[in-house]
């Protein structure tokens, strides 16, 4: 299963937001999104069992789900 954790990569995101809960970055350095391989522009992720998406402007994204959080990838 793919996994991605935000403190792994936190020298190449730039955070946006963050609650405790959900946390929104940016991709500032072209890191790869791990469903599809391509960088992502940015990146929200959520502990909650159930949370609002943020608008959206119409691009794609990639869902990974790994043991801690949910993680939206957006291209």
């Amino acid at each position: 299963m793919p996994a991605f954790d935000v403190h792994d990569h936190r020298h190449a995101l730039k955070q946006l937001r963050d609650t405790g809960d959900t946390g929104l970055w940016a991709n500032r350095d072209g890191i790869p999104c791990p469903a599809c391989g391509a960088p992502f522009a940015r990146v929200f992720t959520t502990r909650e069992e159930a949370t609002r998406i943020p608008a959206n402007d119409g691009s794609r994204f990639c869902l990974v789900r790994d043991d801690d959080a949910v993680h939206l990838f957006r291209h």
